[in-house]
């Protein structure tokens, strides 16, 4: 078995009430009845709730956890489940190796509250980090004894414990006993010939439509902004008197289609008429395929903060419209 680096970042797990105030991250393990050991070192990396975590932030956590998988440990990121699937995502954008297995999990219910999930989420997180089986699996989020692709997980209920699902792909595998079973493996890893590297400062828009839109906030999205990602209705549809705005900006910068549903992929050619997928993405929108919006989001602030320009951008989208890994 691999040894674990466990990094704690803050969040419910740690919360010692409802107010601001953190644990440590030793009084966190000591919590969940595990030791610092030979076999499990602890990193104190933050103490924040996830709402306030930043790209700058996990950007230093990737490099930490790509010094430590390198020496040959696993590594367990526990943190806040408001982003917690962000988090996963964007480490499986940027973590250089796949030699061991990184794992991200946290808590629905406070360490004071009855039936709290920390202590066994964070067992269930070591063991799978510690599994040499485990690796080549992309970044996994393991909660309420499932294990998860960052790329499909999503956080589906504000209070639930079971809160992680994947919709439209499914878990990859349980903990039975406390050790892990892989039930499925990814055919490709999500960006071939990553990892990305935030090596420039942009900014990229979440643009999420709803009835009546009017497209006030369109017109915000102006030099500040270096790509947008709109979350349409269904799969991929937008009000007809908003396809000429969005084709105008997609001349201007990257502007990504995704569904505002959360599950399921984008249609390219099902629906032809005005505001429909097909006639959006003729305007030069790209496609998120199966992504949902906010991973969409990530993929392109990573994408161009790497410095990719407009023909990578979009055949990293393209690729992952059509199902195959895509080489940045």
């Amino acid at each position: 078995m691999n040894p674990v680096v466990v990094f704690t970042l803050g969040g419910t797990i740690s919360a010692r009430g409802g107010d601001a105030s953190r644990m440590t991250g030793a009084e966190v393990l000591a919590a969940a009845g595990i030791p610092v050991t030979a076999a499990v070192e602890l990193r104190d990396f933050r103490r924040l709730p996830s709402s306030s975590l930043s790209f700058d932030d996990i950007a230093a956590l990737a490099g930490e956890i790509d010094k430590v998988t390198a020496a040959g440990s696993g590594a367990a990121v526990v943190q806040g489940t408001d982003t917690l699937e962000e988090t996963a995502f964007l480490l499986d954008l940027l973590c250089t190796t796949t030699a061991r297995p990184v794992v991200v999990t946290g808590a629905m219910r406070r360490p004071d509250l009855p039936g709290a999930d920390g202590p066994a989420n964070l067992a269930g997180a070591i063991a799978v980090a510690a599994d040499p089986g485990c690796r080549g699996l992309g970044v996994l989020v393991v909660c309420a004894d499932e294990i998860h692709s960052a790329r499909h997980v999503r956080k589906t209920h504000t209070t639930s414990v079971a809160t992680f699902a994947s919709p439209g792909a499914g878990r990859l595998g349980t903990l039975v006993e406390g050790s892990p079973r892989i039930l499925l493996r990814p055919a490709h890893p999500l960006v071939a010939d990553a990892p990305l590297s935030l090596r420039r400062q942009v900014r990229v828009c979440l643009l999420t439509l709803a009835l009546g839109d009017g497209g006030e906030l369109l017109d915000n999205v102006d030099e500040r902004f270096d790509g947008l990602v709109v979350a349409a209705f269904g799969a991929g549809h937008v009000p007809a008197w908003l396809v000429e705005p969005l084709g105008r900006l997609a001349a201007r910068i990257p502007v990504v289609l995704a569904s505002r549903t959360g599950a399921g992929a984008l249609l390219s050619r099902t629906y032809t008429g005005p505001g429909s997928e097909s006639d959006v993405l003729a305007r030069g929108l790209l496609s998120a395929g199966h992504l949902d919006a906010p991973k969409a989001r990530l993929l392109l602030h990573a994408l161009l903060a790497d410095g990719a320009d407009r023909e990578r951008v979009s055949g990293a989208f393209a690729r992952i419209a059509g199902g195959a890994a895509a080489p940045v």
